[in-house]
């Protein structure tokens, strides 16, 4: 291999800014928590964080774009078969390692992960610079996203019920009021807000990552008053990040299987590789936000927060093998169309 490829795969693995930002929130929430008077202004500023992120992911919805690509049954059916049942067998499964493997105070925050939907703007990039069907792409990740505001919540709640743990029926009808509510409105006034979305979408982008990494200061404000730091090590974070690595290279590997299996297009193969091995950290924080207040919220956000970068590093180097693939240029209208 030149030495032109090595440098630019050594480039895209280079941490995420956006987490090295959160990693800076949990480090703020270490050294100085929240506390007293503050702690009561800054969960309502949480809950309408949390409002503002899933009313701007329903603004920022084009019917267009998923009408597009959304006559590819089988591949969607396959993309969400990955997401909500592989993901959630494997972590369901995980839950039976050992103290030592995978610590049980880490074991809900894994469930919690395997039961997320995908992302939609890495799941994208990644796609079109493997140069995948990112028409496909798009509605396959938004199918995803839509379905998470009921089925994750649900799905989690089922699964942890089972492990010992549980999601109460405050916390879901919170999912329908903060999450399902505020999406549906932003995607009601698309008509007469979206132009005005798609023009400041890169300060709204701003706001949108702002309102998480808020989400995230306050969960672990709680957590390091709870004692996260007494209960976990540098070890249980080794231990977690192994887990998390080994949990997306099986699921990789699956989705590469079953596309080959399938047959389908090389295009159609990288939308389901790229987006059925993803899950999303935008809706993963303040899903968690709601579902688990308190101070056992950091220790679910862990593993979230460690997978994202992991998925961020392995799809840079796979797109980047896939757009050197022989003849790729020919499948570039299968991206578009």
């Amino acid at each position: 291999m030149s030495p032109a490829p090595v440098g630019r795969w050594l480039t895209r693995l280079k941490p995420d800014v956006y987490i090295l930002l959160i990693l800076g929130m949990v480090v703020l929430a270490t050294l100085l928590p929240a506390q007293g008077e503050a702690r009561p202004f800054l969960k309502v500023a949480v809950s309408l964080g949390i409002g503002l992120v899933f009313f701007l992911h329903g603004a920022r919805l084009s019917r267009e774009a998923v009408i597009a690509g959304a006559t590819q049954w089988r591949l969607h059916g396959m993309v969400l078969a990955a997401t909500f049942l592989l993901f959630p067998a494997l972590c369901l499964l995980a839950q039976g390692l050992p103290a030592w493997i995978l610590p049980a105070s880490l074991a809900p925050g894994l469930l919690f992960l395997g039961c997320l939907p995908s992302t939609i703007q890495s799941s994208i990039g990644f796609t079109a610079i493997a140069r995948g069907n990112v028409a496909a792409t798009v509605a396959a990740a938004t199918a995803s996203n839509l379905l998470g505001i009921i089925v994750t919540p649900v799905l989690a709640g089922l699964l942890l019920h089972r492990t010992g743990g549980g999601v109460s029926l405050d916390g879901l009808q919170t999912i329908v009021l903060q999450l399902l509510v505020p999406f549906l409105a932003g995607h009601l006034l698309r008509p007469w807000i979206g132009d005005f979305v798609s023009r400041r979408a890169g300060i709204l982008s701003k706001l949108d990552r702002g309102s998480i990494l808020l989400v995230v200061y306050a969960a672990f404000s709680d957590a390091v008053a709870g004692g996260i730091w007494s209960r976990l090590g540098a070890l249980d974070l080794v231990r977690l990040t192994l887990v998390c690595g080994i949990l997306l290279a099986i699921v990789l590997c699956a989705t590469l299987a079953a596309a080959r299996a399938a047959r389908l297009s090389t295009p159609d193969e990288i939308t389901l590789v790229f987006c059925g091995s993803k899950k999303s950290l935008a809706s993963g924080v303040p899903m968690a936000g709601v579902l688990f207040p308190g101070d056992g919220l950091g220790l679910v956000l862990l593993p979230i927060m460690i997978f994202h970068q992991i998925q961020l590093m392995a799809a840079a180097v796979i797109a980047q093998r896939y757009a050197e693939r022989p003849g790729s240029e020919g499948d570039a209208p299968a991206a578009t169309g």
